[in-house]
């Protein structure tokens, strides 16, 4: 690649638009596997540890290292596709996937384990480059449906997961064996890929923005690794404290590089409108409502009610109470859309998120019986599933069009980058006040994120298509 400026290309003749709907099914089936891959994992971490001989804390790096992967190919993957082609990027990831899940299937040690699950970190620029794709392809309106099925899909996927890999390693009885569930999909996804996916018709003009994606790659990673630290040793350690001024340093960095260039990773001027900045900083309390609420919930059914909480519930059983909540938050994402053509996206967002604050709400209020938490959970799942929906579509169609890649790949950076801080606040939370005190301030925390996220969309300036504001 040379250092000269590439002209934009013109769009080329491509397959009528029924044949590119047709496709969506493909691009669906990338998500479910997706979410089976992410979610899959979680149930699984017992299993490596005794069979790789790692400890508990040591296995926190099985999720951390797929995230500092994520946080370095999104952005890089979405600009490439922008630039050369967004079908193209999506086929270089599916196979980096590919090979990770083999790799973590026939790990010898923890290291190749490991080295795997760093190659599976463009599992996260899927969705962006199929977001970018559909909407290149498809009116607004048909590209709006694909994209709630496609978030759909990832939500159905990673359902699949939690119990298809907990049901697959009680069947087996081997966790190696179970393990080549996930890498047996994967591998299916490469040559589909090849079957008949178009390619994206309209080209970034300009270049890689190499500096750009390098100390926007190098701030997440110190951030995420200063949020991590706040589990183990608190907010105010050097493990938190040093990583976290890293992280704003070479945020600063990025910030003066991105505005110097004349081909800008981000453009950050066109990011400052009311039109799209504040749902970037709704995709970041998004991301603490979204990430930061699975561990605790899952920790609190689980407690044995001797500690004076919990249900003392087995893994199936934390499953199947969730159950509900994860079918309807996959219902509430493919339904979005229409609900947003007759309220407008920018309403359908804030009503999402009093819901899942209600949610949270009831969580906090409620958590001594089973059946008032499932209510909540249930709230909580149709306002999770519906603005995960809605929080794509508003900013790929806030953003420039030929840019939409990598929009949607800073949106799912900030949106881990929420989850990362969720992470260590609510992490803190659990283990500076204890006990059932606990729980109730991650909950009264989750709900005033998304009361936060709720506000941030409010403010934003909109220009809706086929519908009033």
């Amino acid at each position: 690649m040379t250092a000269t400026a590439r002209p934009a290309v013109p769009p080329p003749a491509g397959p009528p638009v029924g044949s590119v709907t047709a496709v969506v099914g493909l691009l669906v089936l990338f998500e479910v596997v997706s979410g089976f891959l992410q979610a899959g994992i979680a149930p699984m971490l017992p299993g490596i540890g005794r069979e790789l001989g790692v400890s508990d804390s040591a296995l926190t790096w099985v999720i951390s290292v797929q995230l500092l992967g994520a946080a370095v190919c999104v952005p890089a993957f979405g600009r490439l596709g922008d630039l050369y082609g967004h079908r193209r990027m999506l086929r270089i990831a599916l196979v980096s996937v590919a090979v990770g899940a083999v790799l973590v299937a026939a790990a010898p040690n923890f290291a190749v384990l490991l080295l795997g699950r760093a190659l599976q970190g463009p599992l996260a620029a899927l969705l962006p480059l199929e977001i970018a794709l559909v909407s290149d392809r498809l009116p607004v309106a048909m590209a709006r449906r694909a994209i709630a099925r496609l978030v759909g899909a990832l939500t159905l996927g990673s359902l699949l997961g939690a119990l298809g890999m907990g049901l697959a390693d009680e069947a087996l009885g081997d966790v190696r064996a179970a393990l080549w569930v996930p890498a047996a999909l994967a591998l299916v996804c490469v040559p589909v890929s090849f079957v008949a996916v178009p390619e994206s018709v309209r080209r970034g003009g300009g270049r890689v923005d190499w500096p750009g994606v390098s100390l926007l790659s190098l701030t997440m990673i110190a951030l995420l690794a200063g949020v991590s630290g706040a589990e183990r040793g608190g907010w105010l350690s050097a493990g938190t404290l040093g990583p976290l001024a890293l992280g704003a340093l070479l945020l600063a960095a990025w910030v003066v590089v991105e505005l110097r260039s004349a081909e800008p990773l981000v453009d950050l001027r066109a990011m400052a409108g009311r039109h799209v900045a504040p749902f970037y900083a709704t995709s970041f309390a998004f991301g603490i409502v979204y990430f930061g609420s699975q561990s605790p919930n899952a920790t609190f059914l689980a407690t044995d009610p001797a500690e004076g909480y919990g249900f003392g519930m087995s893994a199936l059983s934390i499953a199947l109470v969730t159950l509900p909540a994860t079918v309807a938050a996959m219902l509430a994402s493919t339904l979005l859309p229409r609900v947003a053509a007759r309220t407008g996206y920018r309403r359908a967002l804030v009503g999402s998120f009093a819901l899942v604050a209600a949610g949270f709400g009831g969580f906090a209020a409620f958590h001594g019986a089973l059946w008032p938490l499932v209510v909540s959970l249930l709230l909580a799942g149709v306002g999770l599933g519906a603005s995960l929906s809605a929080m794509p579509t508003v900013i790929v169609e806030a953003s420039d069009p030929s840019r939409t890649g990598v929009a949607a790949a800073l949106y799912n950076n900030v949106k881990t980058l929420g989850g990362a801080v969720a992470g260590g606040v609510f992490g803190s939370l659990l283990s500076g006040i204890g006990g059932q005190g606990g729980y109730v301030a991650v909950w009264l925390a989750g709900a005033a994120g998304a009361l936060v996220a709720a506000g941030c969309a409010m403010i934003a300036r909109r220009q809706e298509t086929g519908a009033t504001v």
